[in-house]
């Protein structure tokens, strides 16, 4: 797999969350992973007033713009695409918890039951 460039990254930061989503779902069908970030205890959870999120990236790049103040003491994770499938999302519906895709630093990505991920991949 290839390394994203600066310029890259700068160019799938600045789309909108729905171009986000779709380059997210290319890059890891391709790359066969998904991207997340944890500390000791686990995943870590985006929180609004409506529901908890857990936060997904397609490439380990975009993970590291958010391990800073709060979440200094985290890192990324990458987590198979059949572990993401077979394991995670079952877990996530279970647990009420949903899937944030690629957020930005400046904007929310957009937000799915890990339900609709899954029906996606069918």
């Amino acid at each position: 797999m290839t390394q994203l460039s600066q310029m890259q990254k700068y160019q799938w930061e600045s789309q909108p969350a729905h171009k986000r989503a779709e380059f997210f779902h290319q890059k890891s069908r391709q790359a066969q992973q998904v991207w997340t970030i944890v500390d000791d205890h686990g995943a870590m959870l985006l929180v609004t007033e409506d529901e908890d999120c857990i936060p997904v990236w397609p490439d380990e790049a975009f993970v590291k713009d958010w391990i800073n103040d709060d979440w200094q003491h985290c890192r990324p994770y990458a987590i198979s695409l059949q572990d993401w499938y077979d394991k995670w999302l079952p877990g996530l519906e279970e647990d009420g918890v949903s899937v944030v895709v690629f957020p930005v630093t400046h904007e929310s990505g957009l937000i799915f039951e890990p339900w609709e991920l899954n029906q996606a991949a069918a």
